[in-house]
């Protein structure tokens, strides 16, 4: 299946001043498979290294001498290394003892080899005793697939065409059957073994058979990295996601976690899923001024999740419910449109996301994003309703910005709001 980061790997391998590259993103996105993809189609050979549960590697990087551990490497992979024509991969590298802090020297004294290693977020972040060399390595993250890709991989690259065509007129007249692909997106997601057993199969059971057995392996890798009250408390967190998102407001509420629940005991456990990747964390700002950062509000935020399909198997939500009617726009408060909105805007690497509500928090827009010397106020409408009182009135109170809705509706321009549909969420913004 394609996948976008293909072209920033190539920009990676191109660059003058390359250094080895760590390619980051939580468990299960498809890290693996696009490394040995780029490898096969743009290198001479692969010599690739799983360092999970390898007893072979437990000394590999003892003495960080680069001349003897590019020989160990060739042979354990019986593939000659060689510079500049050789991509070298080491997987799960957060398991090799001193392997990240080995990328130094690669850096330092033997540049022209192209080495990139991949893990888990959790396990790269948070491995303790490790010196992460900074500085000396080129770093991309990679997230699920997104709607566009997950398009292509239905084999609809003319939709997709005709997306970034921006031809709204056309759209217009197949605007229920994007509907129906989004709402299917909004089901499987963008994890690419769901979607590669919906492509197969057709069996939404499957697909959520696929989607539990990865939420399962982040619990199995939150209990392997964390101490047991630690991972205790992200369990806790992690499971409450779905009932913060399904709240009109959903500002995150340590209460919904349980009752009486408090920040000082949940802050860990929250930057914990943060590192890991398994959620975005969107920060309330009082003041629509740049940069946006300087009126962050840190204490008060909204938690997403990763991928809109997880949060369906996470949430046991019927299949039917999503991929029936417009039940998954319109019930659980707009819950998965927000969600996936989110993700999209992940995707295009905007820098900070935040969200606004005035002081008495009567007003409240969705999402702000700082382009350049501007600020875009974003509304998400899930139902069919779009009365935009609160963007509106955002518009009203800072007259030299213009509003942006995403909904259901097609596309659409007035004086101070534009309203694109959600199926063309990125080729809009892009």
């Amino acid at each position: 299946m394609y996948r976008e980061i293909i072209q920033d790997l190539l920009k990676w391998k191109s660059h003058p001043a390359r250094k080895p590259l760590i390619l980051n993103g939580a468990r299960q996105v498809g890290k693996t498979y696009i490394l040995k993809e780029f490898g096969s189609r743009h290198y001479e050979n692969v010599a690739y290294l799983n360092c999970d549960n390898n007893p072979d590697v437990e000394h590999l990087f003892d003495d960080y001498n680069i001349p003897r551990i590019l020989r160990a490497i060739s042979a354990l992979t019986g593939q000659p290394i060689v510079e500049g024509k050789t991509l070298i991969i080491l997987d799960e590298v957060q398991e090799a003892k001193r392997g990240l802090s080995a990328l130094k020297y690669f850096c330092e004294e033997a540049p022209g080899y192209h080495i990139v290693v991949a893990g888990s977020l959790l396990g790269i972040t948070l491995h303790p005793g490790v010196s992460f060399p900074v500085g000396k390595v080129d770093l991309l993250s990679m997230r699920p697939m997104s709607f566009r890709e997950f398009l292509l991989a239905k084999d609809n690259q003319p939709l997709v065409e005709l997306l970034e065509s921006k031809d709204w007129e056309a759209l217009t007249t197949i605007h229920s059957r994007l509907v129906e692909l989004l709402r299917e997106y909004y089901f499987v997601g963008g994890m690419p073994e769901a979607v590669q057993r919906y492509m197969a199969t057709n069996d939404v059971w499957e697909v959520r058979k696929v989607q539990k057995e990865i939420l399962t392996s982040y619990r199995d890798d939150i209990s392997k990295h964390a101490p047991l009250q630690e991972a205790i408390r992200i369990g806790q967190v992690w499971r409450s996601i779905p009932s913060q998102l399904a709240r009109e407001n959903k500002k995150f509420i340590y209460s919904s976690i349980r009752q009486g629940a408090r920040a000082k005991e949940f802050e860990v456990a929250i930057q914990w899923l943060i590192d890991s990747g398994l959620v975005y964390k969107v920060n309330r700002v009082n003041r629509p001024t740049l940069p946006l950062s300087f009126y962050e509000d840190i204490n008060v935020f909204k938690l997403y999740m990763l991928d809109c399909g997880l949060l369906g198997a996470l949430s046991d939500t019927p299949p039917s419910q999503m991929l029936i009617g417009n039940n998954v726009f319109q019930e659980y408060k707009g819950a998965f449109t927000e969600n996936f909105v989110l993700c999209e805007l992940q995707m295009l690497h905007e820098g900070k996301i935040s969200y606004y509500t005035n002081a008495n928090s009567t007003l409240e827009v969705d999402f702000l994003i700082q382009r350049e010397d501007t600020i875009l106020p974003i509304e998400v409408k899930a139902e069919t309703n779009l009365k935009s009182k609160s963007l509106r009135q955002f518009i009203s109170d800072n007259p030299t910005l213009k509003g942006l809705r995403f909904s259901m509706s097609p596309y659409r321009i007035q004086d101070w709001m534009t309203n694109v549909p959600l199926y063309a969420v990125r080729p809009f913004l892009q």
